[in-house]
């Protein structure tokens, strides 16, 4: 065995609380290096009678990248702490892993072996639970619906015209409340709303007033009309804090150019020089990127802290918002964030706090700050594999492995899932127009684990370059709108509500192949169990799929609404399953019992 590809630690998502009772031990060892593991476990108060009086659970190779497996157990210790050694094996051989490193001698339990020193309630990482059954839908307010002309801009441009970045089109929060029907018919249980705070700007992301709803998208009594109107549909509803940087009309920062080192608010920045100015395109003062519009808040100053966190109680607490997602999260302190997540949680526990960023998060996800993150490694890998073709079947796996990997379960069931945002290319458009493409990435995100979520006009057939193409107005006219792919969305989505397998149960991969456009993954509970075949190439396939735990026995095909066509069932045994799929397309198959 490669001991120097071995990897474990006591902590963050090597070992962690899943739930009061139950504490996850993972191992991460070579690619097909080692045969079994397991973990032996004692008290660590009662851990000197050695190996002989210890328990032993095996543990599951649960994902597989390109270079490592990733081995997982359960573990239920009877006082809710333990000392543990792990021993993997392979052929004759054997290595235990401690504390101390690795050894073939059976361990000295004393002083030696790794510790999970108690499993307190307080400190298990604890999501919401609604979380995990929700599908959201993302909306750039001012691209939406225009529901009100009385609030519209100067200068607004009739509905449907190019989006540019500095234009106007009218949308606004009645709007929405307008089409909740559409959204409720589409089987969408939550909104992710982009900044809707006074700003000078479109997007908004440019901060004025955080406490006054921009009065080109409606009021605070309207935004409070519409989380109502979303709660009586059971849609919750998330707004965008952006509180990395303001914008340049807030107050406090045209006080600091007004005054200079005189002003009160001084400290609410990040000053480097006086005067607040450009030299050579670099602003004189810290910045999202290098935009002097947006200068960024010291959120280590009380003075900021305290405002900003007032902003966070308020919106929550008197308007009833289910949460917040955080722009370019990342670059905020992660003390501001673990105060923020007090102060959120104790006005409601069951708030949902998603994170902006487009890399791996798991600092941020330890039960102190965020609940999940933006998961654009997931965006980007199903982007390689669905729609620009850059990898195969085997290379899409591990990625997507890889990422499970990454994370605790408790926050891979509510990573937040997209496949385009108001920041990048639309979906249809990095499928070159091939809707096939897009509903075969659709139907993998929709059954996949974690949350997904939907971005406006998707599901129409809306395309669009990056900002501003991907910032296009919405389609209402519905003989403009792709109607089989509403159908599709509408079945995927209802198939996904009905069946909690698809939503909270186990995920694996059963079929991925290198130099192969072919993907087949299980999800399954203790009530059903589902097989998902998926044809990313041209031709019709006959896919092999090999003998995986649970496949013998009877499996039906299941359609879903919108025209799909039933195929016959399949017959699974100990020798695997044959699965005959036409070119892009899929076969979802239900495991009879």
């Amino acid at each position: 065995m490669l001991l120097e590809a071995i990897y474990h630690r006591p902590k963050q998502n090597w070992a962690y609380a899943y739930d009061r009772k139950t504490i996850h031990v993972r191992i991460r060892t070579k690619k097909n290096d080692v045969e079994r593991a397991a973990v032996y476990f004692v008290d660590k108060f009662d851990c000197e009678g050695g190996i002989g009086r210890a328990d032993i659970v095996p543990m599951t190779c649960l994902y597989q990248d390109e270079l490592f497996d990733y081995w997982q157990a359960e573990v239920v210790p009877p006082f809710r702490r333990l000392a543990y050694a792990i021993k993997l094996e392979s052929g004759t051989e054997h290595v235990w892993m401690t504390e101390r490193g690795f050894q073939e001698e059976d361990p000295v339990p004393a002083h030696r072996w790794f510790e999970y020193p108690f499993l307190n309630p307080a400190d298990i990482f604890t999501p919401p639970t609604w979380v995990k059954d929700a599908v959201f839908y993302q909306i750039f307010p001012e691209r939406f619906a225009n529901g009100d002309k009385s609030n519209d801009p100067e200068g607004v441009l009739p509905w449907g015209g190019e989006p540019k970045p500095d234009n106007y089109f009218g949308g606004d929060l009645q709007g929405v409340i307008d089409h909740l029907d559409h959204l409720e018919k589409l089987g969408i249980t939550a909104i992710y709303f982009t900044p809707i705070f006074e700003a000078t700007t479109n997007h908004k992301y440019d901060t004025k007033n955080y406490m006054q709803v921009d009065p080109h998208f409606g009021s605070n009594e309207k935004l409070k009309e519409l989380v109502e109107s979303c709660h009586s549909r059971g849609i919750r509803v998330l707004l965008d804090a952006v509180f990395n940087h303001s914008g340049y009309a807030f107050e406090p920062y045209r006080d600091v150019l007004e005054k200079g080192e005189h002003s009160a608010y001084k400290d609410w920045f990040h000053v480097r020089q006086f005067p607040l100015e450009v030299v050579d395109g670099i602003p004189t003062f810290d910045t999202f990127a290098f935009t002097p519009m947006m200068p960024k808040l010291n959120t280590e100053n009380p003075e900021v802290k305290k405002y900003l966190l007032e902003v966070a109680r308020y919106w929550i607490e008197e308007v009833g918002i289910d949460g917040w997602r955080l722009d370019v999260a990342n670059e905020v302190d992660h003390q501001f964030w673990r105060e923020f997540r007090q102060t959120v949680k104790a006005v409601n526990p069951d708030a949902y706090i998603l994170g902006e960023m487009f890399h791996e998060g798991m600092m941020w996800l330890q039960g102190d700050q965020f609940d999940a993150v933006m998961n654009y490694p997931f965006t980007y890998a199903m982007h390689d594999f669905f729609a620009e073709e850059k990898v195969d079947g085997l290379q899409f796996s591990q990625a997507i492995q890889h990422q499970l990997a990454s994370y605790p379960q408790q926050a891979n069931e509510v990573m937040f899932n997209l496949l385009d945002s108001h920041d990048t290319t639309r979906l249809l458009t990095l499928c070159g127009g091939d809707k096939r493409k897009m509903k075969l990435a659709a139907l993998f995100q929709l059954t996949f684990l974690g949350t997904p979520c939907i971005y406006y006009g998707d599901e129409v057939g809306l395309d669009g370059g990056h900002d501003p193409g991907c910032r296009k107005c919405m389609e209402w006219d519905e003989a403009k709108q792709d109607q089989d792919l509403l159908s599709f969305y509408k079945g995927a989505i209802a198939l996904r509500h009905a069946n909690a397998a698809l939503r909270t149960g186990s995920f694996r991969f059963v079929h991925a192949l290198k130099s192969d456009r072919v993907i087949a993954y299980e999800r399954a509970d203790e009530d059903g169990r589902w097989l998902f075949v998926l044809n990313a190439s041209e031709e019709k396939r006959t896919v092999n799929v090999a003998a995986f735990d649970g496949c013998e026995g009877s499996w039906t095909d299941v359609a879903l609404v919108g025209g799909e066509t039933n195929c016959n069932g399949i017959q699974g045994s100990n020798a695997g399953l044959q699965v005959e799929v036409e070119g892009m397309s899929w076969r979802i198959l239900k495991l009879e019992r």
